[in-house]
């Protein structure tokens, strides 16, 4: 007898709802100390998990640098996530993400390049290289260097309702 499709996807869902992700319920602390483990797919949650505080995350603000530099590029592409969602406070991580606006990877320069805008003005110094990514290869990181541009500059790209 077999299964509809419906009831099979149910029971997937369920069966797989058990387990909650590793960042979640923990704090700022917990979360620095798992950037230190050896394993990638645990420093990737965990600057996912910081990302989720927000400006809260500033303690682990130097972690998050250091693992820019990680081999792995989605540890790479979550610690510029988490530290672009600290927003100006995260104004002294500018010159490394900088550096990795020239990553090998899109993923991580796209997210370095949305990091950046929202740092904001704070991260004027990154406009050569942010201009330098409008002709990147791949269209996502060009869209988002062309956003941060206008974030950085405080300038608005809509046009007027006519």
């Amino acid at each position: 007898m077999h299964l509809s499709r419906a009831v099979w996807l149910l029971l997937m869902l369920l069966l797989g709802c058990g387990k909650k992700p590793p960042y979640e319920g923990r704090n700022v602390a917990e979360l620095e100390r798992m950037l230190s483990d050896p394993n990638p797919t645990v420093q990737a949650q965990a600057a996912y998990g910081l990302s989720r505080h927000g400006v809260k995350a500033r303690p682990a603000l130097p972690a998050l640098t250091r693992i820019l530099h990680s081999p792995h590029a989605l540890v790479r592409q979550q610690a510029a996530l988490a530290l672009g969602e600290m927003g100006v406070e995260a104004e002294e991580a500018v010159p490394p993400l900088i550096e990795a606006l020239r990553d090998g990877e899109w993923s991580v320069r796209r997210q370095a390049a949305i990091a950046l805008g929202k740092i904001g003005p704070p991260a004027r110094a990154a406009e050569a290289e942010l201009l330098r990514c409008q002709r990147d290869a791949n269209s996502h990181v060009r869209k988002a260097a062309v956003q941060a541009l206008t974030k950085i500059r405080n300038t608005k790209t809509d046009m007027p309702d006519q």
